[in-house]
């Protein structure tokens, strides 16, 4: 049976098959704007797009249900549209890798189509609740909110305070109610100074001291053709996943591959968090014990490769927080291309992607009154060499011993996000507080970075956060402060409620990317961020800022004991 609809302004026809519009699209229509992120979970939101007008998340969306419907993505935009809200994503430092931009931007023209939201007028909390059926790990949301709010006349942050005070004085309803960009865009730039033009050269630059990896934010990006591996694979080329056992097993296309394979799809689970490491005896003056946590990028491993050539990265347009450094994916897909005499595809499912990715190192560090201690690190078996993650606590806290302890769990890996340094710099942060009587909740923090990076965070404990960084030269405003923003958003999520379960056997037990604890945009507070010009060489400084938004929101926290502080608190109470 096959079924016909408009894609795009384009009739086009593909046989049922029991497909899903995501894979219609992808597999057999050869459209690959829309993401798959988690499918057939139908959480990321990465895969939405427009039937008869209205968002849809395609991977849980049956092809047959679009029969005779019009159907579009980013690529199908009025050209208008897309250009107004790609200028916008850019401008606002909006899009990083840009995997999951092309669904929200979708979602949020969605709101500037219809006028309204569900009868209510438009305002920086229906755009929040918009992004609710969305994940992004890269921007913290609120770079996001300013471009929905620049682009629907929606004042947001400090100026949507500001409009309902003038709209309580009787001055709103002037014009026609497009309010101006908001005033904070750019808490860098002089108050009513224009924005300097900007080089993609330096963007580029900055980009990647911050991910570390080569990135570009442009149009292209922003509307989902960032050249993602998976997007840039030949047509015809052989589908491998992973099997129950571990083994690949071969389709002719991602639905026949993963039908091969058995895949079930993956859950939240009822099983609690733990805490896998112990506390070294001692009389410590502070102590920190964190769980297991998935890095959470929102591009699944991906690699394709033809017999005898070099394999895609599974890196096309970020760093992935360090999470595949080490992807095996590379080298499957070259040695099945070789094996098979043909291109091949190698693609992890997100339920691949925390079964077999590598988590951040469970931790649990006693900190003495002078600044010495212990930190015990969960090393599992088959985990790569947790040298390097020594090497960097060494740099940051040459007081305190490094003890690996051999537990049962998923990989873990050095290369995540400040995995330990940054716990260490936290503990050191807070204990100097604690020394100086400085350690009131929403008391400011400050952290540096290995590679020279230096912030000062405050996290009030109403919601705002204030944070100053010194990174060199900026190179790029909007980039840098993005990226700041973003690593806020991560550090919140960590100390708060990030983390999943992990089973006495070792094995993963949330597969689903709900389950992980990423902070919504609705539970995302407001970020003001000053950067302070250097006359030296560039740095990183979002890694510092993400140590130093740690410590900062540990203060607001209690100093509770183990992380995520209100995910622990919830299953005690």
């Amino acid at each position: 049976m096959s079924v016909e609809f408009r894609l795009d302004g384009r009739i086009v026809q593909v046989d049922d098959d029991s497909l899903t519009l995501l894979d219609a699209m992808r597999e057999h229509l050869g459209v690959r704007a829309p993401k798959d992120g988690c499918s057939p979970q139908g959480q990321c939101g990465c895969c939405t797009v427009w039937v008869d007008g209205a968002a849809r998340v395609s991977c849980v969306t049956p092809v047959r249900r679009v029969a005779g419907r019009e159907v579009v993505t980013t690529d199908g935009l009025p050209e208008p549209v897309a250009a107004r809200w790609a200028g916008a994503f850019t401008d606002a430092g909006a899009s990083q890798c840009g995997f999951c931009t092309p669904g929200i931007v979708l979602r949020l023209a969605s709101l500037d189509a219809r006028g309204v939201s569900g009868g209510r007028r438009l305002d920086e909390p229906a755009i929040r609740t918009a992004l609710a059926a969305h994940l992004c790990r890269c921007t913290g949301w609120q770079t996001i909110v300013e471009a929905a709010g620049a682009v629907l006349g929606v004042p947001v942050g400090r100026s949507a305070g500001e409009a309902r005070e003038a709209e309580g004085a009787g001055r709103a309803g002037e014009g026609d109610g497009r309010a101006e960009r908001h005033a904070d865009a750019m808490d860098v730039a002089a108050e009513g100074s224009p924005a300097p033009p900007r080089d993609s050269l330096l963007e580029s630059w900055r980009a990647q001291l911050e991910g570390p990896a080569f990135q570009v934010s442009d149009r292209q990006t922003v509307l989902g053709h960032a050249g993602f591996a998976d997007d840039t694979a030949p047509p015809g080329a052989r589908v491998a996943v992973p099997g129950p056992d571990g083994s690949l097993v071969v389709g002719a296309d991602l639905a026949d591959a993963r039908r091969r394979s058995g895949k079930v799809q993956g859950r939240n689970s009822p099983v609690p968090l733990r805490h896998p490491v112990a506390l070294a005896p001692g009389d410590w003056a502070l102590t920190l014990q964190t769980t297991w946590v998935e890095p959470a990028y929102l591009e699944p491993d991906a690699s394709w490769c033809v017999p005898g050539g070099r394999p895609a990265p599974p890196l096309a347009n970020g760093g992935a927080f360090g999470g595949k450094r080490t992807s095996p994916v590379p080298g499957l897909a070259r040695r099945l291309a070789d094996e098979l005499g043909g291109p091949v595809r190698v693609v992890w499912s997100r339920e691949d992607v925390v079964r077999l990715g590598p988590k951040r190192p469970p931790v649990a560090l006693g900190l003495a009154a002078d600044g010495t201690g212990v930190m015990r690190v969960a090393c599992t078996p088959g985990s790569v060499a947790l040298d390097p993650l020594v090497a960097r606590v060494a740099q940051v806290a040459p007081g305190l011993r490094v003890e690996l302890v051999e537990v049962a769990g998923p990989p873990v890996s050095p290369d995540l996000r400040g995995a330990g340094w940054a716990e260490a710099t936290v503990g050191l942060a807070v204990l100097g507080a604690l020394a100086a009587g400085d350690a009131a909740p929403g008391s400011a923090v400050e952290a540096r970075a290995p590679g020279g990076g230096r912030a000062r965070v405050a996290v009030a404990p109403g919601g705002g956060v204030d944070v100053e960084v010194w990174a060199g030269e900026v190179l790029d405003e909007v980039v840098l402060r993005s990226y700041c923003i973003g690593a806020v958003h991560q550090a919140l999520g960590w100390v708060r409620q990030e983390g999943i379960a992990v089973d006495d056997a070792g094995c993963v037990e949330d597969l689903t990317i709900r389950s992980f604890g990423v902070l919504s945009a609705r539970d995302t507070p407001w970020v003001t961020v000053t950067l302070h010009h250097e006359d030296r060489f560039p740095v990183n400084g979002s890694d510092a800022v993400f140590a130093a938004a740690a410590a900062a929101a540990w203060l607001t926290e209690g100093l509770a004991p183990a992380w995520p502080t209100r995910r622990v608190a919830e299953a005690r109470s």
